[in-house]
């Protein structure tokens, strides 16, 4: 029996994902479709809830993405969020003026009784992110919620089961928002909660058998939890047809490279070829400062890699990477802004000789993918193995990078490392790691001046790698590294502590 499923359609935000996120964790199958997908084609997934996310347009546009207005008829629940419910009211024959001010943070908003509030107290604080704003409700339709500065806050046909939202309930900063969505799923579309991620893996496995069958398969291996997670993934698929090319660009973490082989020649039965490369890389990296160019060299220099171990077992059509949905994101794709590129996203080289790139993870968040894993059956040791840039530690050195430099990293890095696992905070926080900055200082050790390298720890709390908090690391521990790090590791006199939040700042520091 198909499982029910609840259909995004994407009219081109930055939280859409996050919104099919959401809805997975409420145990309800979800699939995210273009605007410009058909009724028909809508019609034929059989949904049993509708839900349309914001986007930077403003439906008076003349470019504005629209929908049929037959998806009203259908009798299918509907969810409008920000400019989602602009375009429900605007199309069902409400009213949307421009704001003179655009509402953007943090807003309290007063409720009124309505399935999608039920369990809600009467009020309270939501997400804004807009520039129109809902001025009349169209025939049918009562508002149930608004602020002093939002007029309709949030509006309904109870009747026809269709609701609209001007916040955004898919973030965390809506206190109340994931309780309303639960309350659209089970009590208006009537949810069973009958899917899990092994779902998504039996669905993801069944169709690449049929793809890929008889195919010859590459796997860009890192030896992170995402390229893992794809590799085993596609392992399922096609067995033996896959080959993991483990590119051991000389930008990996302490003794990270012979990890890496030991767990995917031991533990899997995959085939596996490691390419040792680190001189070719750095020849390529010499003298280069400038994040940007670093992650377009290693991501084009990838490529090559892959394309010269593809000559050597044959013809080869499929690469397979660990992309994962923030990288997407923060990547940039269509109105969204490029924050910065990843190597297997943004950074491809123009011309590549594989007719496609596969990227089964590419709809997953990180949490997503450890579930994942976990479902695949893979030890909890690489499941929970630190987050890594696809780049490596060239985007955690900053300025140039040399081997010296690299060492550096790497000695301190592990020392950080083990500190965190030490003091048993390894799995609460989701990512933390050192960077060796440009900047050099004064300090003593002993009786002797030293100008040495300034080392900077990084450490942050997030569910999804969207938006992230600094770690509240105690202060013993972060002594014990300083003073670790500052004894045992050469060049180094100084160590500092980023407590800067995502946003403004990302995750990584290039």
């Amino acid at each position: 029996m198909d499982k029910q499923t609840v259909l995004v359609i994407d009219f081109g935000g930055q939280y859409n994902q996050l919104i099919a996120r959401r809805v997975r964790e409420h145990n309800v199958y979800c699939e995210v479709m273009a605007y410009t997908r058909t009724i028909d084609e809508i019609k034929a997934k059989n949904p049993v809830g509708i839900i349309f996310t914001g986007g930077p347009n403003s439906v008076y546009g003349e470019d504005a993405p629209r929908v049929s207005p037959e998806i009203f008829s259908l009798g299918v629940p509907v969810l409008g969020i920000c400019y989602g419910a602009q375009l429900m009211c605007h199309i069902l024959g409400g009213e949307v003026k421009s704001a003179e001010t655009r509402e953007y943070g943090k807003i309290e908003v007063q409720l009124s009784p309505s399935p999608i509030f039920e369990g809600i107290e009467g009020s309270g604080v939501c997400w804004m992110s807009h520039t129109d704003y809902i001025s009349r409700v169209p025939e049918g339709f009562k508002i149930t919620a608004s602020s002093p500065t939002c007029p309709v806050a949030a509006c309904e046909n109870a009747e026809k089961r269709l609701y609209g939202v001007q916040f955004h309930p898919e973030v965390n900063h809506t206190l109340f928002g994931e309780r309303m969505l639960r309350n659209f799923l089970y009590n208006v579309c009537g949810c069973k909660g009958d899917w899990e991620m092994s779902d998504y893996a039996q669905r993801y496995i069944e169709a690449a058998k049929k793809k890929y069958a008889g195919k010859k398969v590459l796997c860009a291996l890192s030896g992170g939890v995402d390229s893992s997670v794809a590799a085993v993934l596609l392992s399922r698929a096609v067995g033996k047809n896959l080959t993991c090319i483990f590119v051991d660009h000389g930008l990996l973490r302490k003794n990270e490279g012979d990890e890496v082989e030991e767990i995917f020649t031991k533990q899997f039965d995959i085939n596996l070829i490691r390419v040792n490369c680190g001189e070719r890389f750095l020849s390529k990296l010499a003298g280069v400062t400038e994040p940007e160019k670093k992650r377009r060299i290693i991501g084009e220099e990838f490529i090559r890699v892959f394309e010269d171990e593809a000559n050597k077992i044959g013809e080869v059509d499929y690469l397979v990477q660990g992309t994962i949905y923030p990288d997407v994101v923060e990547s940039g794709s269509g109105k969204s802004a490029t924050i910065k590129s990843h190597h297997n996203v943004g950074a491809l080289p123009d011309v590549i000789k594989f007719k496609e790139i596969v990227e089964p993870l590419r709809m997953l968040f990180k949490d997503e993918v450890r579930k994942l894993g976990t479902a695949l059956g893979i030890p909890d040791n690489l499941v929970w193995r630190q987050p890594f840039p696809g780049p490596g530690l060239a985007v955690r050195v900053i300025g140039e990078i040399t081997k010296e430099r690299l060492d550096i990293l790497r000695d301190a890095d592990a020392i950080f490392r083990e500190e965190i696992a030490a003091c048993g905070m390894d799995r609460s926080i989701n990512q933390y790691f050192a960077v060796i900055t440009d900047m050099r200082s004064v300090g003593v050790m002993g009786d002797e001046r030293t100008y040495d390298y300034t080392i900077a720890l990084r450490a942050v709390t997030t569910t999804d790698f969207m938006t992230a908090d600094w770690a509240r690391i105690p202060y013993d521990t972060l002594e014990r590294v300083s003073n670790r790090i500052v004894n045992e590791v050469k060049h180094v006199n100084r160590v500092v502590y980023d407590v800067t939040s995502k946003p403004p700042a990302t995750i990584e520091w290039e």
